[in-house]
């Protein structure tokens, strides 16, 4: 319990109070999902924008995001099918079944015509270009960030660690911090109490491996389907794509000539995290129609 510990010492909020105090704030709903049902919360309003969470995640990988960008947008962000507080779906867990689970929820959680902008993290991504192909004109613009799911050449693979039974609270602690620093951020100077809790919790709540998915080329498969607005944002020192990000950039333009392309300063996989406000920035600019 250190980094809960330390947190108070310096009179700040336990990380499950913040993240409880943000749950508190929204208004929450839930679809069918296999025998269970499938978590979404909104926040704010104005112009309705999904956000689509990461491989072994939950809507808290937008945590630092929801509030803010809720002054703007209604921001809808679900628990994907076997993962966070969402039940786990029925086989075959492909990424087709997925979608579909999605869509009838998105179509249950935000009816009528109204078009959606829609933005998905790593396997967020490979998801939501189903759920645009899906879903096609409803889709009004799609953002990927640190997308998987290209099925194009790769780094060698972090190098993570296993939370093994019987670990002390300290060594789990330690190993969390670890694997953030390998995969999820560009500096692991940045890791605070609050994105381990995440990372923790995150993964232990799991149910769905989403690698079968994330590490096939299933979003560049079906992205073509799309008609929606694509863009695409990496970290510049995300673990899971360096030096191959204009490789990545080149392959969506030759999809969409015009896709949105960007690079993050000083950010990892999980940009919206490591830098938030310009990753903001940067999805306004690009749910606007900004070049």
């Amino acid at each position: 319990m250190r980094d809960e510990q330390a947190l108070h010492a310096s009179g700040g909020d336990s990380p499950a109070a913040i993240v409880a105090r943000t749950d508190a704030r929204s208004r929450r709903i839930e679809t069918p999902c296999g025998d269970g049902s499938m978590v979404w919360r909104l926040w704010g309003s104005g112009k309705p924008l999904v956000l689509l969470h990461g491989g072994y995640g939950s809507w808290t990988h937008w945590l630092r995001n929801v509030e803010s960008l809720g002054a703007r947008y209604t921001v809808i962000a679900p628990d994907m099918p076997g993962l966070g507080e969402s039940a786990v779906p029925p086989p075959p867990h492909s990424a087709e079944a997925l979608a579909a689970i999605l869509v009838a929820g998105l179509d249950r959680v935000m009816p009528g015509p109204a078009p959606l902008a829609m933005a998905g993290f790593s396997f967020g991504a490979a998801m939501g270009g189903h759920v645009a192909a899906l879903m096609g004109e409803r889709i009004a613009c799609f953002l990927m960030i640190g997308a998987a799911g290209l099925g194009l050449p790769r780094p060698p693979r972090a190098d993570l660690r296993r939370v093994e039974p019987g670990m002390s609270r300290a060594a789990i602690i330690a190993t969390q911090r670890h694997n953030l620093g390998q995969l999820m951020f560009g500096d692991a100077g940045r890791i605070d109490d609050l994105a381990v809790y995440l990372q923790d919790e995150n993964t232990r709540r799991a149910r769905l491996d989403s690698r079968p998915i994330a590490f096939t080329d299933t979003l560049i498969s079906t992205l073509p389907r799309a008609t929606a607005r694509l863009g695409a944002i990496w970290g510049e020192k995300d673990s899971t794509c360096v030096p191959y990000i204009e490789q990545k950039f080149s392959v969506l333009r030759a999809i969409q000539p015009h896709c949105f392309c960007a690079t993050l300063p000083d950010a990892g996989h999980w940009a919206q995290w490591e830098q938030a406000a310009a990753f903001e920035a940067l999805l306004a600019r690009f749910i606007e129609g900004g070049a």
